[in-house]
């Protein structure tokens, strides 16, 4: 007889997306039995809404994590109001399924530059980038203040994530902006996911925001 880990099988909500898409393929490297799900339903994933508690808790039934990596509308007004609605449907969907696992892709803005202030509220932060990038802040702040109840992670990334290498190599912090020794903040889409599955895996920073980067 087999005994599966804890983290042998998950739901991959936003599993087409840039970061969500790497995300799914280095679990399924690893052996995790993945359900993708995203609202399009392409690529192979199921078509779902993902701020629909019912919907959530019937996919997540049966499966140990769920992994939040939606990104959000780049229109402003949609951006600010969809993204904490799927946040409330995971969340209220995984205690349904009787899910204790989750991670959370976050948004590049959340981190620190210094003491109580983000990427987001720095000068000259770009205006076209604002309502996505408060979206994912308010996503992380609604995960951080109620969900004490699960075993939650939220990993940021870094100000620049883009497609790469996978070298399996990177950092993690807590709230300050990590940088390299040439003031850059970045990293592959392919070494975020490895980082994040990491995490799925170990477990050992829970109920906290790591940010992630070389």
């Amino acid at each position: 007889m087999t005994t599966r880990r804890s983290w042998d099988a998950h739901l991959a909500v936003g599993a087409t997306g840039m970061i969500g898409s790497r995300n799914a393929a280095e679990a399924g490297k690893r052996g995790h039995e993945v359900t993708g799900v995203a609202r399009s339903g392409k690529d192979g994933t199921l078509a779902a809404d993902a701020s629909d508690a019912d919907t959530v808790a019937r996919l997540a039934a049966g499966h140990d994590a769920v992994v939040l990596a939606v990104s959000p509308p780049q229109d402003g007004i949609e951006a600010a109001e969809s993204l904490p609605e799927v946040g409330r449907g995971v969340l209220d969907g995984v205690r349904r399924a009787g899910v204790r696992r989750l991670a959370v892709v976050g948004g590049a803005g959340i981190p620190e530059v210094s003491l109580g202030v983000r990427v987001v509220d720095t000068p000259g932060f770009p205006e076209d980038a604002l309502p996505p990038v408060r979206a994912q802040v308010t996503l992380f702040e609604l995960v951080r203040d109620n969900a004490d109840d699960l075993e939650w992670t939220c990993l940021s990334p870094p100000a620049v994530i883009t497609s790469g290498e996978c070298t399996g190599a990177y950092r993690t912090g807590d709230h300050q902006l990590l940088s390299d020794g040439e003031g850059n903040s970045h990293i592959s889409t392919e070494d975020y996911a490895v980082a994040l599955v990491d995490e799925l895996q170990r477990g050992e920073l829970t109920r906290r925001l790591v940010h992630v980067a070389y």
